[in-house]
């Protein structure tokens, strides 16, 4: 009897354990999840589907701040983009730092900097009613010198022999977190879940992700996954394949640009695009993508603006061009689309973008090709088949029976293409109002020109 009535106490305590580590968010038993603040979005696009729009806050407007942000929400909807990536939000260190906003000192907060967590919802509210997502920059892998970790958690950061904490690579204004500590992790995982709730936001772009071990993505995407009432895109950015492997919906296309410098700037064969883009998808599944750029707040600070970069507007766009049509989701860092010469220099404070200052024909070029985009199945999910040669970018995108063909020339000179056979024929211009298009055996090119030619086989 005594035997039995223990086993029924085990059996009673082991079930009682069992919810409470099953609760319906994964959340610890004594950390429930916040309040939901606003309505989670219901028009968070696919993940083929998106335009990504990266928002240096700091430079984007005059205040430096939130409330700038939201001021210009509808000019991002115009350009055609459906998600803002803000860079990060949150208060930075000012122990052994360099105003770095990837500098964390506190997860929890929004820094006085750029405004209140009210100014956040606002803007995240004011997104959604114009059919905007929005994600938010994270900094896993490492915080301040002055966070509360340092002082309160010494074992979440890595330490060398002789007890004191290091830091990773070259970046000595942070320190480097644990990630063998699991208290570490569900600190991390709680942080991260929580700005779903009190800002409604739709996503996270992981700054750093391969510094992180694989297993602390895999337990922290699986937890953000489990809110059922939001669809989260999840971006690391990162070069490791398997980081496909650990839930994220998007790889970064560091070897992609690397890539693109060399075809443009040192003339390597346009070949060598497409091997490129082979390695950057190994482990993708279906869905799954690269993020494609021409520029963002990394480069754009050491390699300068695209224009610069690559030989005038021209050029520029038919980088862009190919970033973005290559089985890619492409991302736009402020500015380019107005043809911005002037770079914006780390720590991002110096410069602001002068938005008066536009170029109207390059606007124009990047809404034009954006919209052909939104609307083009084969473009976001179609199967490609390259027919380049060292100099052309030439590729088909085919879903069921539309097929869209690109041709850039990647030249600063002109150029003639001897049209492949299997592409030869009747084409409508896609970007040109459907204009009537016959591809012969020749197909001349001026400098840096490209065409997006469709139809639909019968």
């Amino acid at each position: 009897m005594k035997t039995t009535l223990y086993t029924l106490l085990f059996w009673l305590l082991l079930s009682s354990c069992g919810k409470k580590t099953n609760s319906p968010d994964n959340q610890p038993p004594d950390d429930p999840s916040p309040e939901q603040y606003g309505t989670p979005f219901t028009g968070v696009p696919d993940p083929e589907d998106v335009v990504l729009y990266q928002v240096n806050i700091r430079a984007f407007s005059n205040q430096g701040n939130l409330k700038g942000v939201t001021a210009r929400l509808d000019e991002i909807k115009s350009l055609g983009a459906n998600v803002v990536y803000l860079m990060p939000i949150h208060p930075v260190g000012q122990l052994n730092a360099f105003n770095s906003p990837y500098c964390i000192k506190d997860y929890n907060a929004v820094s006085d900097e750029f405004g209140t967590l009210n100014d956040l919802r606002e803007l995240v509210d004011a997104a959604h009613s114009k059919g905007l997502a929005v994600i938010l920059d994270w900094v896993a892998n490492h915080t301040s010198w002055d966070h509360t970790w340092i002082s309160e958690h010494k074992n979440w950061y890595q330490q060398n022999s002789a007890g004191q904490i290091i830091s990773p690579l070259e970046w000595r204004d942070v320190a480097q977190l644990n990630f063998s500590n699991q208290d570490l992790r569900k600190e991390m995982i709680r942080s991260m879940k929580s700005w779903i709730y009190k800002a409604n936001v739709d996503g996270f772009r992981c700054d750093y992700a391969d510094g992180p071990p694989l297993d602390f993505w895999k337990q922290a995407n699986d937890s953000l996954r489990s809110i059922k009432t939001h669809k989260l895109l999840l971006m690391a950015e990162g070069s490791r394949n398997n980081n496909f492997l650990t839930g994220f919906d998007y790889n970064f296309g560091f070897n992609f640009y690397g890539t693109l410098k060399s075809v443009l700037m040192n003339n390597a064969s346009v070949n060598t695009l497409f091997t490129t883009h082979q390695a950057e998808y190994v482990n993708a599944a279906a869905g799954k993508r690269v993020v494609r750029y021409t520029t963002n707040h990394d480069v754009n600070g050491s390699d300068g603006s695209p224009v610069n970069l690559f030989n005038g507007n021209d050029g520029a766009m038919a980088a862009f061009v190919t970033a973005a049509t290559i089985n890619s989701v492409p991302m736009i860092y402020n500015g380019q689309e107005i043809g911005m010469q002037q770079n914006i220099p780390f720590p991002f404070t110096s410069v602001k973008i002068n938005w008066s200052n536009e170029n109207t024909t390059v606007k124009a070029a990047y809404k034009t090709f954006i919209s052909f985009r939104n609307h083009s199945t084969p473009l976001k999910r179609g199967s490609l088949q390259p027919y380049s040669n060292n100099d052309i970018v030439v590729f088909t995108r085919t879903h069921e029976s539309e097929t869209v063909l690109v041709i850039i020339n990647m030249r600063n000179n002109n150029q003639s293409l001897e049209v492949p056979a299997a592409i030869r024929g009747n084409w409508k211009n896609g970007l040109n109002n459907n204009e009537s298009l016959v591809l012969n055996e020749q197909l001349s090119l001026l400098p840096y020109q490209y065409l997006i030619l469709q139809k639909t086989s019968s």
